[in-house]
């Protein structure tokens, strides 16, 4: 379906040069996003498993079956490849993670090897372990030098209570559910500006998610934005896609867009306040410990 792109010297963008508060939060409209981690070269590793398929099909029947279990693994190993990327890639972005329950990556360069054996098994005319176990070891291991290992530790997560980490992650996984329902919602409208400036608002609701997730104790103040205000945006935006599917209404994008600028500017002062406490503990941390260091008799040269 084709799409109506706009900007500042397009006919609906302010020829006048000048500005409107949505157009200046999206004029960078790349920051903060990040490519999807499982590219070309993760995808391209359900390739084998259907080449597997072809070239045993014709072979007889035990041939057949096991490349078809081998096409099994290999396209098992595939997948797990991708969740495992995705789930470094979100290690990788947050300052403080745990590392991932189930080591995706390693399965699946162990089920790459054994896909790798099982194809030359397929293919073996005579009885031989040791074609299959050099195979299916080379697999393994270049699987392992292409795409590493999973994260194997917990980071920042030194002083961190875990009770209340579980409770954050709660909640973020609930908020983050909202933000993907405003985003299904807002395709159906068909309009390519306010898609971008549900994706702005999508990234500073993130940045409130990640100050929270570096310090529980922000949850209290936060819940209701992560939560009630959240909801409420997602239900704006599925009446607000509604609606401008089936008339086009200007007033209705003009308030919806209101209602982000709104939603946006508030969850930035949230934040900013968050931080602001934030180092205000820090502070008083610091004059307390001076305190007893002076109490102690203990003075800077």
């Amino acid at each position: 379906m084709a799409q109506k792109f706009g900007g500042k010297f397009s006919p609906d963008g302010g020829g006048d040069g000048k500005d409107s508060g949505a157009q200046r939060a999206a004029r960078n409209s790349f920051e903060g996003t990040n490519p999807d981690a499982a590219g070309a070269r993760s995808n391209g590793l359900f390739a084998p498993a259907i080449v597997l398929v072809a070239t045993t099909f014709s072979d007889g029947a035990i041939p057949l079956a096991v490349g078809l279990i081998g096409a099994g693994a290999l396209t098992l190993s595939a997948w797990l490849l991708r969740s495992g990327l995705r789930a470094e890639a979100e290690y990788n972005a947050r300052k403080i993670a745990r590392r991932p329950a189930l080591p995706r990556k390693m399965m699946a360069s162990v089920l790459t090897g054994i896909g790798c054996a099982l194809a030359v098994i397929a293919h073996l005319n005579s009885f031989d372990i040791l074609s299959p176990l050099i195979f299916g070891l080379a697999g393994l291991g270049l699987h392992m030098a292409a795409f590493g290992l999973d994260p194997m530790k917990n980071k920042g997560m030194e002083g961190i209570d875990t009770f209340q980490q579980d409770r954050v992650s709660r909640v973020v996984d609930e908020a983050e559910s909202h933000l993907a329902a405003m985003s299904d919602a807002i395709l159906r409208a068909g309009d390519r500006g306010m898609e971008k400036r549900v994706e702005q608002f999508q990234r500073t609701a993130r940045e409130l998610f990640r100050t929270v997730e570096e310090d529980p104790r922000d949850l209290t103040a936060a819940r209701k934005y992560m939560g009630v205000y959240l909801r409420g945006a997602k239900d704006a935006s599925v009446k607000f896609a509604d609606i401008y599917a089936r008339t086009g209404d200007v007033k209705a994008r003009a308030d919806y867009a209101a209602l982000l600028d709104d939603l946006e500017q508030n969850f930035s002062a949230r934040t900013r306040k968050m931080l602001l406490d934030d180092r205000s503990d820090l502070n008083v941390e610091i004059e307390v410990l001076r305190e007893r260091l002076q109490r102690e008799g203990v003075r800077p040269s």
